[in-house]
């Protein structure tokens, strides 16, 4: 067996060799480097048409995207809240195709063609919908953070009622849905509101429907 004696090695020896390691590595033809993998690492894009409050949009979008933030960070519509971000709380709701949903939970590039209404497309302060005049009146709303997707699904619960599809408090599946308070509170559960206004928002819902609380 060697010994230590048979191959020496000092410490100026070692520094030598290490340095030499180093410079080697920095010479190493482009050719023979790892290629580059940056345009592989792109996520995959799409392009969307959305009909958003009556004008078109075209957007190039990660697939990925919800409608949420197309809405939010794309066309910089703010009035469409981010509150669970998990389809609990209602806050995102808008109207696609005529039909309330959560907007986190669903992506862009399924809505592709659609008629999307958010908060914005329903009315203007100087030209309010009824729905949102109703809230006013009726001091439906205190810190106004869920109020556009209670107004959003709001909206979209008297047209289903209008339509006769039935809700979970339907007495008769064979008859057309009351307009009643009941159903209206069914129908608005989805919608959360963390300052406790629900009676105020059922008192405006009411007031649009023609119908009492």
């Amino acid at each position: 067996m060697a010994t230590a004696d048979e191959f020496p090695i000092s410490r100026r020896g070692i520094l030598i060799g290490g340095a030499a390691s180093v410079a080697t590595v920095g010479i190493i033809p482009p050719s023979t480097a790892a290629p580059a993998s940056a345009s592989s690492d792109r996520p995959p894009t799409a392009r969307v048409r959305l009909d958003v409050n009556g004008a078109a949009r075209d957007l190039e979008l990660d697939t990925r995207t919800s409608l949420l933030d197309a809405l939010r960070e794309h066309l910089h519509l703010a009035g469409t809240k981010k509150g669970c971000d998990h389809g609990q709380c209602g806050a995102c709701t808008v109207i696609a195709d005529g039909r309330r949903i959560n907007s986190c939970l669903t992506l862009a590039v399924m809505h592709d063609g659609e008629k999307i209404t958010t908060i914005e497309g329903l009315g203007t302060p100087d030209k309010m919908h009824a729905m949102q005049e109703a809230f006013v009146v009726h001091d439906g709303f205190q810190c106004g953070y869920c109020t556009p997707g209670q107004i959003c699904s709001a909206v979209a619960v008297l047209d289903e009622i209008k339509a006769g599809i039935p809700s979970h408090v339907t007495a008769d599946l064979n008859a057309a849905p009351p307009l009643t308070a009941t159903e209206i509170r069914e129908r608005m559960s989805g919608n959360i509101c963390r300052c406790g206004a629900y009676s105020n928002i059922i008192a405006a819902i009411t007031d649009v429907a023609g119908v009492k609380a």
